[in-house]
């Protein structure tokens, strides 16, 4: 199994899969640059019932993070 590190994603589906992208930022300092620079690492296709599935247990993985250290805020 490799491991990546991602600071981006991104989602797409159709009727037939869900498709995840991950990437990381490159950008250093958004204010001093006109674009941002991702590079996508990985893609991950699912089928709608697994993406239901993952989307069932992030939320339970995040609500335990969250009652254990605070909310997460989006907009930050």
């Amino acid at each position: 199994m490799a491991t990546q590190f991602a600071n981006v994603v991104n989602v797409q589906g159709t009727r037939e899969q869900v498709d995840l992208f991950f990437g990381t930022n490159r950008t250093w300092n958004v204010a001093e640059t006109e674009n941002v620079v991702v590079d996508l690492s990985n893609r991950i296709i699912l089928t709608p019932l697994a993406a239901k599935r993952l989307h069932a247990v992030l939320g339970g993985v995040l609500a335990e993070y969250e009652n254990r250290h605070g909310r997460l805020d989006l907009e930050a």
